[in-house]
């Protein structure tokens, strides 16, 4: 009996690392930044530094936001800034829906905290090696904005 237990824990065991390492993403980078208790002020700004080391490689960029159910809208404007190892810098804005038309949130999570990727760059190359910082801001209405918890970027490597 004692065997059989063994055996089957033993399996147990193989098939969950199985399934974790089939689960391995290829991040380069994945970093949240917390937001103020009290809300997201418009002047405060998310930096994000990504060292870019493969040239030749695509990459995808997510916006990765968590927000509790006490955020008032549906949508959530972002005003980007991306900084090249060449000093150059792109400006951009995104718009992130987070709940439906009917109030239901769009991203995953258990209790009180959702949690949203929003795919911001589809299959880039980034063509110098170096730093890359992200910049990013609110660009709601509200001076100080209820309901994010965190802000994040994940860079993932294509293979």
């Amino acid at each position: 009996m004692k065997y059989k237990y063994m055996k089957v824990n033993f399996i147990t065991q193989l098939l969950v690392l199985l399934m974790l390492s089939s689960c391995v993403k290829n991040d380069v980078y994945f970093l949240y930044k917390s937001v103020d208790e009290l809300g997201w002020h418009k002047d405060s700004v998310c930096r994000y530094d990504v060292i870019i080391e493969d040239t030749s490689a695509l990459y995808n960029v997510y916006i990765n936001i968590r927000n509790n159910k006490n955020y008032p809208y549906q949508n959530l404007w972002l005003f980007l800034e991306n900084q090249n190892p060449d000093s150059s810098i792109v400006k951009d804005s995104v718009e992130c829906y987070l709940a439906d038309q009917r109030g239901k949130w769009l991203g995953s999570g258990m209790g009180s905290i959702i949690e949203m990727p929003i795919l911001y760059q589809h299959q880039v190359k980034f063509y110098q090696k170096g730093m890359y910082q992200f910049r990013i801001v609110q660009g709601m209405r509200d001076d100080v904005l209820q309901g994010i918890s965190d802000v994040g970027v994940r860079v993932e490597k294509l293979k």
